[in-house]
């Protein structure tokens, strides 16, 4: 048996993450294999308490550091408990979000630097990683007009709009490295997801 493919959606808030979530485990049905949807943080029980935590508005006193070992914990438990042996399984997992969003939301949002995370993601994570990244980019803005329309901000979407500059920023810089792809989010729709089906037939050739 064939271990599966690991692929994560990514990018700041109101990109349009969980449409594109749909379109991509739609794909890999449709190519023929199992595939498992999850998100970060959560994906465990663990992981959703942790979840209940870090998105409180009324944990406001929560320091840079704790928010990112919380995150860390929670995803050290999702890739154990979730992650790997869907994989070991044959089952693609797709999940709504990952390590880049630490890189993105704590290294750069709350100004932690890449290195603070990347120490903890060789210590939790060894060489462990997605297969394909798939970053969604969209004006900030825009992108916290569209979330408010679907939701009361939590604690992260009531942060000021430089906060989500850096973050924007944070996964445009990692949108370069092997295996990653930036997606224009500002795009209509069918051309957003012609463009992401383009990415996946590679990955699935």
């Amino acid at each position: 048996m064939t271990t599966g493919k690991f692929i994560t959606l990514e990018g700041v808030e109101g990109v349009g993450k969980s449409t594109n979530l749909e379109l991509v485990s739609r794909s890999v049905k449709a190519a023929g294999y199992d595939v498992l949807v999850t998100r970060e943080p959560g994906g465990t029980t663990l992981g959703e308490r942790v979840r209940e935590i870090l998105l409180d508005k009324n944990e406001n006193q929560m320091t840079p550091m704790a928010e990112l070992l919380l995150m860390f914990a929670a995803r050290a438990q999702h890739v154990e408990e979730v992650i790997k042996p869907a994989l070991a399984r044959g089952t693609w997992v797709v999940s709504d979000r990952f390590t880049d969003s630490s890189y993105a939301y704590q290294g750069g949002g709350r100004q932690l630097g890449s290195k603070a995370v990347a120490k903890l993601e060789r210590q939790v994570l060894g060489d462990f990683g997605p297969d394909l990244v798939i970053i969604l980019d969209l004006d900030v803005q825009a992108g916290l007009r569209r979330a408010s329309k679907v939701s009361e901000a939590d604690r992260f979407e009531s942060e000021e709009k430089a906060f989500f500059e850096r973050v924007r920023a944070a996964f445009v810089s990692r949108s370069t490295e092997p295996g990653y792809h930036l997606v224009d989010a500002a795009l209509p729709l069918i051309e957003v997801q012609t463009n992401i089906t383009t990415i996946l037939k590679e990955l699935f050739e």
